[in-house]
Protein backbone atom coordinates (compact mmCIF):
# COMPACT_ATOMS: atom_id res chain seq x y z
CA UNK A 1 0.00 0.00 0.00
CA UNK A 2 2.85 2.10 1.05
CA UNK A 3 5.15 1.17 -1.16
CA UNK A 4 9.35 0.95 -1.74
CA UNK A 5 10.46 2.10 1.89
CA UNK A 6 12.04 5.37 1.91
CA UNK A 7 14.86 6.73 4.67
CA UNK A 8 15.35 10.25 5.87
CA UNK A 9 18.40 10.65 4.38
CA UNK A 10 16.83 10.33 0.74
CA UNK A 11 13.79 12.47 1.46
CA UNK A 12 16.21 15.43 2.36
CA UNK A 13 16.61 16.67 -0.60
CA UNK A 14 12.96 17.52 -1.10
CA UNK A 15 12.81 19.64 1.67
CA UNK A 16 16.01 21.53 1.85
CA UNK A 17 15.42 25.13 0.84
CA UNK A 18 13.36 25.31 3.42
CA UNK A 19 15.01 22.85 6.72
CA UNK A 20 18.59 23.96 7.04
CA UNK A 21 20.84 21.30 7.47
CA UNK A 22 21.75 22.01 10.97
CA UNK A 23 17.98 21.38 11.74
CA UNK A 24 17.63 18.25 9.85
CA UNK A 25 19.41 15.53 12.49
CA UNK A 26 17.09 16.20 15.15
CA UNK A 27 14.12 14.64 12.67
CA UNK A 28 15.84 11.88 11.46
CA UNK A 29 15.14 9.24 13.83
CA UNK A 30 11.77 10.36 14.46
CA UNK A 31 11.05 9.96 10.41
CA UNK A 32 12.58 6.55 10.24
CA UNK A 33 10.78 5.05 13.22
CA UNK A 34 7.26 6.80 11.47
CA UNK A 35 8.11 5.24 7.94
CA UNK A 36 8.72 1.62 9.82
CA UNK A 37 5.71 1.85 12.06
CA UNK A 38 3.39 2.82 8.97
CA UNK A 39 4.49 -0.06 7.44
CA UNK A 40 4.23 -2.60 10.18
CA UNK A 41 0.60 -1.05 11.20
CA UNK A 42 -0.75 -0.70 7.66
CA UNK A 43 -0.67 3.03 8.92
CA UNK A 44 -1.32 6.41 6.95
CA UNK A 45 -0.62 10.16 7.68
CA UNK A 46 -3.19 12.22 6.78
CA UNK A 47 -1.47 16.17 6.84
CA UNK A 48 -3.20 19.58 6.58
CA UNK A 49 -1.63 22.00 4.55
CA UNK A 50 -0.48 24.15 7.86
CA UNK A 51 1.48 20.69 9.11
CA UNK A 52 5.80 22.04 9.48
CA UNK A 53 7.55 20.62 6.04
CA UNK A 54 9.05 17.73 7.56
CA UNK A 55 5.94 16.56 8.60
CA UNK A 56 3.75 17.30 5.16
CA UNK A 57 6.84 16.14 2.77
CA UNK A 58 8.23 13.53 4.92
CA UNK A 59 5.90 11.60 6.48
CA UNK A 60 2.28 11.69 4.99
CA UNK A 61 0.63 10.16 2.69
CA UNK A 62 -2.27 12.34 1.59
CA UNK A 63 -1.71 16.21 2.53
CA UNK A 64 -4.16 18.96 1.69
CA UNK A 65 -6.50 20.92 2.88
CA UNK A 66 -10.08 20.64 4.92
CA UNK A 67 -12.23 19.38 1.73
CA UNK A 68 -8.90 17.81 0.37
CA UNK A 69 -8.70 15.22 3.08
CA UNK A 70 -12.17 14.90 3.56
CA UNK A 71 -12.73 13.46 0.26
CA UNK A 72 -9.61 11.45 0.38
CA UNK A 73 -10.17 9.91 3.55
CA UNK A 74 -13.45 8.27 1.94
CA UNK A 75 -11.06 6.00 -0.25
CA UNK A 76 -8.60 5.30 2.48
CA UNK A 77 -7.55 1.58 2.92
CA UNK A 78 -5.53 1.51 6.12
CA UNK A 79 -6.09 0.24 9.19
CA UNK A 80 -5.05 2.89 10.83
CA UNK A 81 -5.44 6.78 10.09
CA UNK A 82 -3.31 9.33 11.90
CA UNK A 83 -4.60 12.90 11.13
CA UNK A 84 -1.56 15.62 11.35
CA UNK A 85 -4.00 18.64 12.11
CA UNK A 86 -6.45 19.62 14.82
CA UNK A 87 -9.08 17.82 16.69
CA UNK A 88 -12.03 18.92 14.23
CA UNK A 89 -10.09 17.23 11.20
CA UNK A 90 -9.82 14.04 13.25
CA UNK A 91 -13.44 14.00 14.25
CA UNK A 92 -14.35 13.96 9.91
CA UNK A 93 -11.64 11.26 9.40
CA UNK A 94 -13.91 9.10 11.79
CA UNK A 95 -17.22 9.96 10.54
CA UNK A 96 -16.19 8.87 7.40
CA UNK A 97 -14.29 5.47 8.58
CA UNK A 98 -16.37 4.55 11.59
CA UNK A 99 -14.78 1.18 11.08
CA UNK A 100 -11.40 2.74 11.46
CA UNK A 101 -8.90 3.62 14.23
CA UNK A 102 -8.23 6.80 13.62
CA UNK A 103 -5.44 8.40 16.22
CA UNK A 104 -4.81 12.42 17.22
CA UNK A 105 -1.20 12.69 18.14
CA UNK A 106 -2.08 15.53 20.45
CA UNK A 107 -5.63 16.21 21.92
CA UNK A 108 -4.86 19.62 22.90
CA UNK A 109 -4.81 20.73 18.85
CA UNK A 110 -7.94 22.09 18.95
CA UNK A 111 -9.11 25.17 16.78
CA UNK A 112 -10.52 28.86 17.91
CA UNK A 113 -13.07 28.65 15.47
CA UNK A 114 -14.21 25.09 16.74
CA UNK A 115 -14.38 26.58 20.01
CA UNK A 116 -16.53 29.38 19.06
CA UNK A 117 -19.99 27.70 18.38
CA UNK A 118 -21.86 25.05 20.49
CA UNK A 119 -24.65 22.64 19.68
CA UNK A 120 -27.36 24.46 21.26
CA UNK A 121 -25.98 27.40 19.70
CA UNK A 122 -26.88 26.46 16.32
CA UNK A 123 -30.31 25.32 17.84
CA UNK A 124 -31.11 28.71 18.78
CA UNK A 125 -30.00 30.22 15.55
CA UNK A 126 -32.52 27.81 13.71
CA UNK A 127 -35.59 29.29 16.40
CA UNK A 128 -34.23 32.82 15.42
CA UNK A 129 -34.56 31.95 11.88
CA UNK A 130 -37.31 29.19 10.75
CA UNK A 131 -36.51 27.41 7.75
CA UNK A 132 -33.18 28.66 6.81
CA UNK A 133 -31.07 26.09 5.96
CA UNK A 134 -27.86 25.67 8.66
CA UNK A 135 -24.79 25.25 6.39
CA UNK A 136 -21.60 24.86 8.90
CA UNK A 137 -17.65 25.26 8.16
CA UNK A 138 -16.02 22.19 8.83
CA UNK A 139 -13.99 23.74 11.19
CA UNK A 140 -16.28 22.51 14.01
CA UNK A 141 -17.17 20.09 16.15
CA UNK A 142 -19.14 16.63 15.25
CA UNK A 143 -21.68 18.14 17.50
CA UNK A 144 -22.08 21.26 15.84
CA UNK A 145 -21.91 19.19 12.39
CA UNK A 146 -25.11 17.20 13.94
CA UNK A 147 -27.24 20.52 14.04
CA UNK A 148 -26.31 21.13 10.55
CA UNK A 149 -27.75 20.33 7.26
CA UNK A 150 -24.41 20.38 5.65
CA UNK A 151 -21.15 20.98 5.73
CA UNK A 152 -18.80 23.18 3.79
CA UNK A 153 -15.01 24.41 3.32
CA UNK A 154 -13.62 27.66 2.39
CA UNK A 155 -12.62 25.78 -0.75
CA UNK A 156 -16.91 25.10 -1.65
CA UNK A 157 -18.79 27.38 0.55
CA UNK A 158 -20.39 29.28 -2.15
CA UNK A 159 -21.15 25.77 -3.78
CA UNK A 160 -22.86 24.88 -1.01
CA UNK A 161 -24.60 28.20 -0.27
CA UNK A 162 -25.81 27.91 -3.89
CA UNK A 163 -27.10 24.24 -3.89
CA UNK A 164 -29.34 24.77 -0.69
CA UNK A 165 -31.38 26.88 -3.21
CA UNK A 166 -32.61 29.30 -0.30
CA UNK A 167 -33.59 32.73 -0.05
CA UNK A 168 -31.60 32.76 3.52
CA UNK A 169 -28.67 30.73 4.37
CA UNK A 170 -27.15 30.21 8.24
CA UNK A 171 -23.71 30.08 7.66
CA UNK A 172 -21.61 29.45 10.92
CA UNK A 173 -19.10 30.07 12.60
CA UNK A 174 -16.38 31.88 10.64
CA UNK A 175 -18.17 35.39 10.44
CA UNK A 176 -15.62 36.59 7.98
CA UNK A 177 -15.71 33.62 5.74
CA UNK A 178 -19.61 34.07 5.36
CA UNK A 179 -19.29 37.80 4.60
CA UNK A 180 -16.96 36.97 1.96
CA UNK A 181 -19.23 34.19 0.57
CA UNK A 182 -22.29 37.09 0.86
CA UNK A 183 -20.48 39.45 -1.38
CA UNK A 184 -20.54 37.00 -4.02
CA UNK A 185 -24.22 35.93 -3.91
CA UNK A 186 -27.54 37.25 -3.58
CA UNK A 187 -28.36 34.89 -1.67
CA UNK A 188 -29.19 36.40 2.51
CA UNK A 189 -26.37 35.10 4.71
CA UNK A 190 -26.68 35.09 8.60
CA UNK A 191 -23.47 35.52 9.97
CA UNK A 192 -21.91 33.75 13.45
CA UNK A 193 -19.25 35.53 15.35
CA UNK A 194 -16.44 33.14 15.14
CA UNK A 195 -12.94 33.88 13.80
CA UNK A 196 -9.86 31.89 12.84
CA UNK A 197 -7.19 33.41 15.49
CA UNK A 198 -4.59 32.92 12.75
CA UNK A 199 -6.02 35.02 9.96
CA UNK A 200 -8.14 37.51 11.68
CA UNK A 201 -5.08 39.26 13.08
CA UNK A 202 -4.25 40.28 8.93
CA UNK A 203 -5.06 43.39 7.94
CA UNK A 204 -5.45 46.00 4.89
CA UNK A 205 -2.41 47.69 6.37
CA UNK A 206 -0.14 44.91 6.57
CA UNK A 207 -0.94 44.42 2.80
CA UNK A 208 -0.58 48.13 2.05
CA UNK A 209 2.75 47.84 3.58
CA UNK A 210 4.04 44.09 2.41
CA UNK A 211 3.18 46.00 -1.49
CA UNK A 212 5.47 49.18 -0.29
CA UNK A 213 8.00 46.98 0.98
CA UNK A 214 8.22 44.38 -1.99
CA UNK A 215 7.02 46.24 -5.23
CA UNK A 216 5.19 44.03 -7.79
CA UNK A 217 4.12 41.26 -4.84
CA UNK A 218 1.34 39.20 -5.71
CA UNK A 219 -1.39 38.76 -2.52
CA UNK A 220 -2.88 35.80 -2.40
CA UNK A 221 -5.27 35.65 0.71
CA UNK A 222 -7.41 32.80 2.63
CA UNK A 223 -11.45 33.51 2.94
CA UNK A 224 -10.81 33.51 6.87
CA UNK A 225 -9.21 36.77 6.48
CA UNK A 226 -11.62 40.07 7.20
CA UNK A 227 -13.11 41.28 4.13
CA UNK A 228 -11.42 44.61 3.95
CA UNK A 229 -8.38 42.09 3.43
CA UNK A 230 -9.79 40.06 0.56
CA UNK A 231 -10.47 43.23 -1.08
CA UNK A 232 -7.04 44.37 -1.27
CA UNK A 233 -5.60 41.29 -2.25
CA UNK A 234 -5.15 39.86 -6.03
CA UNK A 235 -6.69 36.62 -4.96
CA UNK A 236 -8.33 34.78 -2.21
CA UNK A 237 -9.04 31.09 -2.15
CA UNK A 238 -8.67 28.22 0.07
CA UNK A 239 -5.25 27.12 1.14
CA UNK A 240 -5.68 24.41 -1.95
CA UNK A 241 -6.98 27.48 -4.31
CA UNK A 242 -3.63 29.07 -3.30
CA UNK A 243 -1.29 26.69 -4.05
CA UNK A 244 -3.33 25.89 -7.69
CA UNK A 245 -2.97 29.51 -8.13
CA UNK A 246 0.93 29.95 -7.55
CA UNK A 247 1.56 26.22 -9.66
CA UNK A 248 -0.78 28.29 -12.65
CA UNK A 249 0.24 31.51 -12.70
CA UNK A 250 3.77 31.23 -11.28
CA UNK A 251 4.24 34.95 -9.61
CA UNK A 252 7.63 35.97 -9.45
CA UNK A 253 6.92 37.08 -5.69
CA UNK A 254 3.91 36.24 -3.84
CA UNK A 255 2.72 36.77 -0.18
CA UNK A 256 0.38 33.86 1.41
CA UNK A 257 -2.12 35.66 3.88
CA UNK A 258 -2.97 32.67 6.05
CA UNK A 259 -0.73 30.04 8.43
CA UNK A 260 3.00 30.10 8.21
CA UNK A 261 3.90 26.46 6.96
CA UNK A 262 1.84 26.77 4.25
CA UNK A 263 4.26 29.02 2.38
CA UNK A 264 7.32 26.73 3.51
CA UNK A 265 5.01 23.86 1.96
CA UNK A 266 4.50 25.23 -1.09
CA UNK A 267 7.87 26.54 -1.95
CA UNK A 268 9.01 22.97 -1.63
CA UNK A 269 7.15 22.58 -5.54
CA UNK A 270 8.06 25.69 -7.06
CA UNK A 271 11.68 27.01 -6.32
CA UNK A 272 11.53 29.44 -9.05
CA UNK A 273 8.84 31.78 -6.87
CA UNK A 274 10.00 34.19 -4.01
CA UNK A 275 8.22 33.78 -1.24
CA UNK A 276 7.46 36.46 1.25
CA UNK A 277 6.50 35.19 4.69
CA UNK A 278 4.46 37.06 6.75
CA UNK A 279 4.44 34.81 9.97
CA UNK A 280 1.06 33.64 11.56
CA UNK A 281 1.67 30.75 13.44
CA UNK A 282 -1.37 28.74 14.56
CA UNK A 283 -0.32 27.09 17.84
CA UNK A 284 -3.01 24.29 17.24
CA UNK A 285 -1.62 22.70 14.57
CA UNK A 286 2.54 23.27 15.96
CA UNK A 287 1.00 21.05 18.49
CA UNK A 288 1.44 18.13 15.89
CA UNK A 289 5.01 16.49 15.97
CA UNK A 290 7.11 14.47 14.60
CA UNK A 291 7.68 12.96 17.85
CA UNK A 292 4.04 12.63 19.25
CA UNK A 293 3.04 11.22 15.91
CA UNK A 294 5.39 8.62 16.60
CA UNK A 295 4.23 8.06 19.93
CA UNK A 296 0.51 8.09 18.21
CA UNK A 297 1.41 4.71 16.41
CA UNK A 298 3.98 3.57 19.30
CA UNK A 299 1.18 3.22 21.69
CA UNK A 300 -2.04 3.99 19.79
CA UNK A 301 -2.85 7.66 21.03
CA UNK A 302 -5.43 9.38 21.05
CA UNK A 303 -8.22 7.48 20.17
CA UNK A 304 -10.68 9.25 18.34
CA UNK A 305 -14.54 8.05 19.23
CA UNK A 306 -17.88 10.00 18.19
CA UNK A 307 -20.71 9.21 20.27
CA UNK A 308 -22.64 6.90 17.70
CA UNK A 309 -25.94 8.81 17.93
CA UNK A 310 -23.97 12.57 17.01
CA UNK A 311 -21.83 10.57 14.55
CA UNK A 312 -24.62 9.12 12.07
CA UNK A 313 -26.44 12.91 11.67
CA UNK A 314 -23.00 14.49 11.86
CA UNK A 315 -21.79 12.50 8.69
CA UNK A 316 -24.78 13.29 6.77
CA UNK A 317 -24.13 16.72 6.94
CA UNK A 318 -20.29 16.44 5.93
CA UNK A 319 -21.32 13.27 3.32
CA UNK A 320 -24.02 15.82 1.17
CA UNK A 321 -20.96 18.26 1.46
CA UNK A 322 -18.77 15.80 -0.58
CA UNK A 323 -21.25 15.39 -2.89
CA UNK A 324 -22.10 19.04 -3.93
Amino acid sequence: MIGALPTAASLYERVRRVIPPIEWPAFVDDIDAILALKRERNAVILAHNYQTPEIFHCVADIVGDSLALARKAMSVEADVIVLAGVHFMAETAKLLNPDKTVLIPDLGAGCSLADSITAEDVRLMRQRYPGAPVATYVNTSAAVKAESDICCTSGNALAVVKSLGAPRVIMLPDEYLAKNIAAQTKVEIVTWNGHCEVHERFTAADIRELREAHPGVTVLAHPECPPEVVAVSDFAGSTAAMSEYVARNKPARVVLMTECSMSDNVAVEHPDVDFVRPCNLCPHMKRITLANIRTALEENRHIVTIDPRVAERARRAVERMLFV
